[in-house]
């Protein structure tokens, strides 16, 4: 079992960045693929971003690339997304997941634990 806890969101303008990060507690975090989701207002969730366990490989939806970064540091039980050059669009509750095993996926029912979620919203 690992717990995932989300900060750093909040309201930005365009054209601005934040960087969310996710607390992991439990089991080894270096055991864990780690990703980035959102869910926009009226939207389905969505993939963003995702690391493998030793932050060999990173994958982003297109919407993202390029603007935001993924990044974890096992020593600190710790997952990041640093975004910028934000949108309106990008206005979401983010959440942080944690998958099992070796595989890093883009697929949310691949991921067995959750975070709370944080919001982000972009002013035009």
């Amino acid at each position: 079992q690992v717990q995932l806890v989300e900060s750093g969101g909040g309201l930005v303008q365009a054209g601005g960045s934040l960087r969310l990060s996710c607390a992991a507690s439990g089991r080894t975090f270096s055991s864990y693929a780690m990703a980035w989701f959102r869910q926009g207002p009226g939207k389905e969730r969505e993939f963003v971003a995702a690391i493998s366990r030793r932050a060999i490989k990173s994958y982003y939806a297109d919407s993202v690339k390029v603007r935001f970064t993924i990044s974890r540091d096992n020593a600190k039980n710790t997952v990041y997304l640093q975004m910028n050059s934000l949108k309106p669009e990008d206005t979401a509750v983010y959440y942080c997941a944690a998958a099992e095993g070796p595989l890093t996926t883009r697929q949310a029912y691949e991921y067995d634990f959750w975070g709370q979620g944080t919001q982000v919203t972009v002013s035009s």
